[in-house]
This record gives C-alpha cells, sequence and structure tokens, in this order.
C-alpha cells in the first residue's frame, strides 16, 4: 500500500496539518445543509468523476484541500490498479482523513468520490455509453462528509473520527450472475491492505451513498442489520428521536451491494444509510444511473436529515 500525504493522486506530497493532541471539545456544532449542498454542487461542477479521467484527478486534488483545510489531523491518500469487470486497468485512489488521533476509541464514515462510466439505466439509449454526473449516487455523500468535517475540525466529539472517500464503486457490472465483487473495487483494495491493525480498528464504520435525493427514505438494509445490528439500532434509534423519523423508517429493506460489505470483512462492524425506491426488492430511485442524476434531483432537506442523524451518533459517543 502506497501512502502518500495529501497527494491527491498526483504524486504530490506534504505534511500533516496539525497534531493529534489537541483538547477535545464536546459541543455539539450544528450541520449546516446549504453548505454541503455546496459541496455537492463543486464536485458536480468538475463534471463526471470516472477513474483516470482529469475531472476525478480534480476533484480527489479538492476532496484532499478541503480536508485538510478543515484541520485533520492528518490526511493521505491510497493508490494502486484495479482491473475492472470490462477488462479495463484503472488507477485507484482512495483518500482518508483522521480527526482527533488521541482519542482511544475510533468512528469510521464513508462514501464513495467516483461517479459511473456509463448511464445504462438512462431512458435513451443512445446516451446510454456517456458517463453520469452522479449528484446523489457519489457526490452527496461526500459533501455530507466534508461538511461534517468542517464541524468536527472546529469542535471535537469525545471521539475520534475518519473518514474514508472511496475510488471504483461505482463501475460494476449489472449483468445478471454473480456481479457483487465486480462493484467497490477501491474499497476491496483498501480492505485487503488496511492503515488499521487490530488494536486501532474503529469501533464501527458508516458508509453513506445516495444520501440527497428528493424526499429520500432510508430503511436498514438487510446485510447492515444481519452484520452489525447494533450499530443500525443506534442509528435508527437516534433518528427515532428527532425530527427525522420519518426519513428513517424502522424496518429491513433489500440487501444492497456497497462498500460496507468489505469494510466488514476488513473486521469493522459497518452499516449502509443508502435510499431504495422499494424497500423490499433494494431498487434504486428512478436517477439510478441515469443522466436525470444531477443536481435537480438534490434535496437539502434530505441531506440534512442524514447529516443530522449521523453528526448526533458522533457526539453522543464517549470514550
Amino acid at each position: 500500500m502506497i501512502m502518500l500525504m495529501f497527494a491527491a493522486c498526483s504524486g504530490k506530497t506534504s505534511t500533516d496539518t496539525s497534531s493529534g493532541d489537541r483538547p477535545s471539545k464536546t459541543v455539539r456544532p450544528e450541520f449546516n445543509a446549504d453548505s454541503a449542498y455546496a459541496y455537492v454542487a463543486r464536485q458536480v461542477a468538475f463534471g463526471p468523476r470516472v477513474p483516470g479521467t482529469p475531472q476525478h484527478r480534480e476533484c480527489a486534488r479538492y476532496i484532499v484541500d478541503e480536508l485538510a483545510r478543515h484541520g485533520a489531523d492528518t490526511v493521505f491518500t491510497q493508490t494502486a490498479t484495479v482491473t475492472t469487470h470490462t477488462g479495463d486497468v484503472v488507477p485507484v485512489c482512495n483518500i482518508m482523513a483522521r480527526f482527533n488521533t488521541s482519542a482511544p476509541r475510533r468512528v469510521l464514515i464513508a462514501a464513495h468520490y467516483d461517479t459511473r462510466p456509463w448511464a445504462d439505466n438512462d431512458p435513451d439509449e443512445n446516451r446510454r455509453n456517456q458517463p453520469i454526473l452522479g449528484a446523489n449516487d457519489g457526490a452527496s455523500g461526500v459533501g455530507v462528509i466534508l461538511e461534517m468535517a468542517r464541524n468536527i475540525g472546529a469542535a471535537h466529539p469525545e471521539v475520534g473520527v475518519d473518514f474514508l472517500l472511496t475510488d471504483v464503486e461505482d463501475s460494476g457490472s449489472s449483468g445478471e450472475g454473480n456481479t457483487e465483487t465486480t462493484w467497490s473495487l477501491g474499497t476491496q483494495y483498501w480492505a485487503d491492505n488496511t492503515p488499521y491493525t487490530s488494536a486501532t480498528r474503529p469501533a464501527y464504520g458508516i458508509v453513506l451513498d445516495m444520501v440527497g435525493g428528493r424526499d429520500a427514505k432510508f430503511h436498514r438494509e438487510y446485510t447492515s442489520d444481519r452484520l452489525a445490528r447494533g450499530i443500525v439500532d443506534k442509528v435508527w434509534g437516534t433518528a427515532a428521536k428527532s425530527p427525522y423519523a420519518d426519513r428513517f423508517p424502522n424496518y429491513i429493506g433489500g440487501a444492497i451491494v456497497d462498500d460496507h460489505l468489505y469494510i466488514n470483512g476488513a473486521g469493522i462492524p459497518c452499516i449502509d444509510i443508502v435510499e431504495s425506491a422499494n424497500a423490499v426488492t433494494g431498487s434504486f430511485p428512478p436517477t439510478w444511473h441515469t443522466h436525470d442524476d444531477n443536481m435537480d434531483h438534490i434535496d437539502v432537506s434530505t441531506l440534512k436529515a442524514v447529516g443530522e442523524t449521523v453528526m448526533s451518533v458522533i457526539y453522543n459517543e464517549k470514550n
């Protein structure tokens, strides 16, 4: 595993932004959904962030710079190459940032920042080979994370927080058969080359995927509930006591292939907060893998519901 400080996949290096021994703060800041929305829009402005393209590299550099600007104790990248189901060899650039590194207990929050190379579900067959903007499927989870990082950098919770921005999540096969391992290639590489030891692993992880759709609801994803039910209970229980209870229906939905599968495989109990239009089948909203996945379908109130809920979970954690 190659770790390059502040590299943003460009080969440039830098130093840590701060020491890890700052006093922990417990004041819980308010999640600013307008700020999260602006982070989503900024990513979309780069265009499709397909691995190996200039737009992808620019977005990765932007994410690294923002995490450093918000006061992360360390920011680093993990670079490699992977082979997609189409046989293409593409670069991987996973990004990690750590806040409050002196805390003995840590939580991991993850989202993918790459976008789908093909709009294979688009109603217009002539545009299905074109890459999508991925406002919801990609940028929304990162937007929530960057706003969380801004808050955590200003007012530390009692526990430490690690952010993982994964790459090459969305280049998988939608065909029939066993296609599970064609997704989340960056996370699979990260899990095989984890920066943690058994003693330093976070207590648990939360993946944010498609967390900005209009009127979105988030059911208890089946695999999350099976592998990390206590964490699902923690998040959905927090939402139940908030104004966002209707956004987190307390019943089990369909199983979804996502980054949380491989984070669980790395020994970190991990759940997935992901929108599914049909809770029983796990099918996704109509913008999924289409050119309608743009800023017109991003909902500030959805970003607020997810961001506030996850922030509440983190700031209620004790060492």
